[in-house]
């Protein structure tokens, strides 16, 4: 042991003398060096590693809420312009009021049918509210078809073009009467028994004529998209584009014409 500090005292004073001990340590300094790189190097590696593995997941975790964020924009996108696309049907619907004589009422679609062989909507006014069977329902842009079942507070349409819907018509600019159905393939309207040499073109206006007891006189019903002469048959094939806009319309009018608003009343 004393050999130790003895060695360790002359190797201190030899330091503080000379600059042997210093050129020794400078020396031994450079291999030193690179074993302790080499031996820090996998601890390093272990850190490097460890902060790419928390930045990695801190980028995914802000990614998904991102993702989930920009998802309920577009939510709240989608619910907005749905709430805009309804205000322009009722400020439509508030205008074509003022052209429709006697009473109407609001009412919404609940549901559409999902029978492809009939065309029906139900609405959320029903008995409780006043409507009828055989109750003419428009949107703001024409006739879009009839009551045809009342419960308390719902009730069944019949569209226009639903092959059992007939809607009496008077051509605007001849004056030609028809009836206007409903065709089950093209979901269009043709009108029935059109003889070969009447008056009527493409791009011709229909109206309800007033003719029966449902629809009130002068409200759009479509317009004529096709006329067919064929050779030997007695009739013309015609295919009408409905005015209203029977698969988009969302808000409609119940109206009671003249004679029943005075009932109702």
């Amino acid at each position: 042991m004393l050999i130790y500090v003895g060695l360790s005292i002359a190797l201190m004073v030899l330091d503080d003398k000379t600059l042997f001990l210093s050129r020794v340590r400078d020396t031994v300094s450079i291999p030193l060096s690179s074993l302790q790189y080499l031996v820090s190097w996998p601890v390093r590696l272990f850190d490097d590693w460890g902060s790419a593995i928390s930045t990695h997941d801190h980028l995914v975790s802000e990614n998904r809420a991102l993702v989930a964020e920009q998802l309920l924009l577009r939510a709240e996108v989608g619910r907005l312009d749905s709430i805009e696309s309804e205000n322009q049907q009722l400020r439509a619907l508030l205008h074509s009021t003022a052209e429709i004589r006697g009473k109407v009422l609001v009412a919404r679609l609940l549901a559409i049918g999902s029978d492809s062989f009939t065309h029906l909507v139900t609405l959320n006014r029903g008995i409780h509210d006043g409507i009828f069977v055989g109750q003419p329902v428009m949107d703001a842009y024409g006739v879009m078809g009839e009551v045809i079942r009342v419960n308390p507070v719902t009730s069944q349409v019949l569209l226009v073009n639903d092959p059992h819907s007939g809607v009496p018509i008077e051509v605007v600019r001849s004056g030609i009467r028809a009836i206007a159905t409903g065709d089950l393939y093209t979901r269009k309207l043709h009108l029935l028994n059109v003889p070969q040499t009447a008056d009527i073109r493409v791009g011709d206006l229909l109206v309800s004529s007033g003719m029966g007891d449902n629809y009130p006189h002068g409200y759009p019903v479509g317009q004529v998209t096709m006329v067919n002469r064929v050779a030997g048959l007695p009739f013309l094939t015609i295919e009408v584009e409905p005015s209203a806009h029977l698969d988009r319309s969302w808000q409609v009018l119940l109206v009671w014409p003249d004679h029943e608003a005075g009932k109702a009343s």
